[in-house]
């Protein structure tokens, strides 16, 4: 797999968080990946698709990759951010949503549009914000974003305007392009159709670490591949036949982890029906729509983590599949707390039983089921590997741990690692919170409430500038913030200076 491909792979995913929704997502390369025939180059036609939308006094947490690796992959090949350039685009956006015309959610996804630089932070905007720090220029309105407030591909509230923001560069490809904005667009109207996420915490989708177990990931893979072939099925019997099996696998992961048929719903709810709306009305034909879903759940098994990403897959599968057999499902959605799979269940009348392991293995048959388990028992092996070596690092080794209260949280989704009950590695990671930025390059743990970040400790806490270098991290304190001693020999932890601050959990 190419660099290019690499980026778009790690980059924007979105979920709702505790106090927050945030909305994001990766439109990756639709259908090249495994196409010799694209160049490379164009393998990836979309840019990282991250994103936050604060709602009130929520929490505000942001997914991304750190830009600069891939920034440069894309540079040399980026469209100009310029207004004429923009300009279309937002009218490209308009044709669309108006083709809509509030079909979709009973809200038009028509709205205040901005796109951002993310080397720059300019913003150039489909229309004035409420508080003037944006002005007009060649029928957009230019500014800058404060370096305070998160850029990402997501819904955003700024300066008294709900905004739909998009990451420079756009997709050269015209469809891809629409999938954004739609995408975006549907997290910018979520609160006002009733699809806001819950206000929970810790966030909505975090308890998804069965996703990075063997037979969680079997089973995900299974049901995306019965899926797909529904989609494709131009007999009756056998689309039916493949949704039972989807519903089945779903229903011996939900037995093997009784928790996960809520985590999973929750970040269905959230961006499968984000993006379900994205290749609905980014499509400009049924027949794309079905090509543009079936490609979602073929480029998610490249993914080295399903953990924050499978709602990609399985939203617009089930969403369109959903249109055929149950049309009011929409409205049904946002009426009550159920998922995508419960309705498609109860339109088709098939409510799956526990399946023994051995009728799992003959259905998987039609899935090469063999081939995939085998695939990912090395791929277990490589993980447990990779557990270990974060352990001793993040868990049993000295730390420098960081309290966090409302951060602004940046990292690539794609590549989480759980850690059971301490909580996730994030191999990659950009954290501002009230004590200053930390730049993690080589690895942080995050608590499972999102309340304790730890890196490996640093062999020199001394501040020069107020900038600590750790190994793969870099920190930059505010002022009236310092390093003190941690809870165990050979810990640290960041304090505010004058003592008044409230502590993590305990290490």
């Amino acid at each position: 797999m190419s660099q290019f491909a690499i980026c778009r792979l790690a980059m924007g995913y979105e979920l709702g968080f505790g106090r927050c929704a945030v909305g994001a997502s990766d439109h990756l390369f639709r259908g090249s990946i495994s196409n010799p025939n694209v160049p490379l180059e164009k393998r990836c036609s979309s840019f990282p698709r991250d994103g936050v939308s604060m709602h009130h006094s929520r929490l505000l947490l942001t997914f991304a990759l750190s830009f600069c690796a891939c920034m440069n992959l894309f540079a040399a090949d980026a469209t100009p951010f310029e207004p004429g350039q923009a300009k279309a685009w937002f009218d490209e956006a308009h044709r669309q949503c108006s083709i809509d015309h509030g079909r979709l959610w009973g809200a038009s996804l028509c709205g205040p549009m901005m796109f951002v630089d993310p080397s720059t932070r300019r913003i150039i905007a489909s229309q004035a914000d409420a508080q003037g720090r944006l002005k007009p220029e060649q029928d957009v309105f230019i500014g800058r974003l404060p370096d305070e407030v998160s850029m990402s591909n997501s819904s955003l509230e700024w300066a008294g305007v709900s905004w739909a923001q998009m990451l420079w560069p756009m997709p050269a490809d015209a469809g891809e392009r629409r999938i954004i904005m739609a995408h975006e667009s549907f997290h910018r109207i979520q609160p006002r159709i009733g699809l806001a996420p819950p206000p929970l915490a810790p966030p909505p989708g975090g308890g998804n670490d069965h996703l990075d177990a063997l037979q969680g990931r079997y089973l995900m893979q299974l049901e995306w591949r019965a899926l797909d072939q529904a989609l494709a099925a131009t007999d009756e019997k056998a689309r039916r036949g493949h949704i039972e099996d989807a519903l089945l696998f779903r229903a011996a992961r939900h037995q093997q982890f009784p928790n996960a048929a809520a985590t999973e719903r929750a970040l269905e709810r959230n961006e499968g029906l984000a993006e379900y709306t994205g290749v609905t009305v980014g499509a400009l034909s049924p027949v794309e729509r079905v090509a543009l879903a079936r490609k979602d759940l073929a480029v998610r098994e490249q993914t080295p983590s399903f953990v924050r990403s499978f709602a990609y897959a399985t939203g617009p599968a089930y969403g369109l599949l959903l249109d055929r057999y149950l049309p009011t499902w929409r409205l049904q959605i946002r009426a009550n707390d159920i998922g995508l799979s419960e309705l498609l269940a109860t339109a088709l009348s098939y409510h799956p039983v526990t399946a023994s392991e051995e009728e799992i293995q003959t259905r998987a048959t039609a899935y090469h089921g063999a081939a995939l388990l085998a695939s990912e028992q090395l791929r277990e092996q490589r993980h447990q590997k990779q557990v270990a070596s974060y352990k001793a690092i993040l868990i049993d080794g000295p730390l420098l741990v960081l309290p966090l209260h409302d951060p602004h949280v940046m990292f690539n989704p794609s590549t989480l690692v759980s850690m059971g009950d301490a909580g996730t590695v994030y191999p990659t990671m950009k954290v501002i919170s009230d004590w200053g930025t930390i730049e993690v390059r080589d690895a942080a743990l995050m608590s499972p409430d999102w309340k304790r970040l730890a890196v490996a400790a640093p062999t020199d806490a001394s501040a020069h500038a107020g900038i600590v270098e750790g190994q793969g991290w870099t920190l930059k304190l505010k002022a009236g913030w310092q390093i003190a001693g941690g809870t165990r020999k050979g810990d640290l932890i960041v304090r505010k200076t004058d003592g008044d601050w409230e502590a993590p959990g305990s290490h």
